[in-house]
């Protein structure tokens, strides 16, 4: 297994909404015998409040900032010996302060789910406040690409199985 994963064991699973992060985060994290968190669910419950009423009622500005705050909190919880898979929302590795704090601190793994399977998982879900309008939904798919490449891990989705794709990150040199 790899040194940076030894000496820090977080797994931070990134990429668009729908591309499967908590399905997969959760089913990597019982693979390896390791928590499993998701910092959308972990917002909701420290908020008492869904995603889309906090974007609704107190803007992106702050829901990224509580989000910020829960990532720094899980990380330090890692780098104390917690092992542990994090799921991040689709934005949170867009933002380079967040990149700067994970980076350090175990494997970033980018599920890089192409536009039309997105499309279809997150079709008519009134819980997705970004993906309420097709043109908008694809300009930010493009425009978030870019951070997503500066994972550690690539890892493409060819399949609803999150097993399949378990796998395919469990193969990946990194993990030799």
């Amino acid at each position: 297994m790899n040194l940076k994963l030894k000496r820090t064991p977080g797994l931070y699973v990134v990429g668009f909404m729908g591309a499967g992060k908590t399905t997969v985060g959760r089913h990597l994290a019982h693979r390896l015998g390791w928590n499993f968190f998701d910092t959308d669910q972990e917002i909701e419950r420290a908020e008492a409040s869904t995603i889309a009423e906090i974007f609704a009622q107190r803007g992106e500005t702050e829901f990224r900032r509580i989000e910020s705050a829960i990532i720094r909190q899980h990380v330090q919880w890692i780098e104390r010996g917690r092992p542990a898979v994090l799921a991040l929302g689709g934005g949170a590795f867009a933002d380079p302060a967040n990149r700067r704090i994970l980076e350090p601190n175990g494997i970033s793994i980018w599920l890089d789910c192409p536009l039309p399977v997105v499309e279809r998982r997150v079709a008519q879900n009134a819980d997705r406040p970004l993906a309420r309008d097709p043109v908008l939904l694809a300009a930010l798919f493009d425009s978030r690409r870019e951070h997503y490449l500066l994972a550690d891990v690539h890892v493409a989705i060819e399949s609803d199985d999150p097993e399949v794709t378990v796998a395919a990150i469990l193969r990946h040199a990194v993990f030799a």
